[in-house]
């Protein structure tokens, strides 16, 4: 009966490799890699295109967190 091939036992066999046949193992398994993933795996993003609509921000909103943000700047214990 065979024994099962693990991880461990292909890197060893993997790091006796010259760097050219890396390599080529490299661009020979990223394909394979690619074709055995999940079609689902990307999935579309939703857009933040219109995220800040309907909020009113004023310009004197954004000035009192900046005052509140920068109010302690430079601080002498830093």
């Amino acid at each position: 009966m065979e024994q099962p091939v693990v991880l461990e036992d292909v890197i060893a066999l993997v790091k006796q490799l010259p760097v050219r046949d890396k390599v080529r193992l490299i661009a020979w398994m990223a394909p394979e890699i690619e074709r055995e993933l999940p079609a689902d795996h990307a999935k579309p993003r939703k857009s933040l295109l219109g995220l800040w609509r309907g909020l009113d921000i004023t310009e004197e909103d954004i000035a009192e967190a900046r005052r509140e943000m920068w109010g302690n700047f430079p601080r002498e214990d830093v």
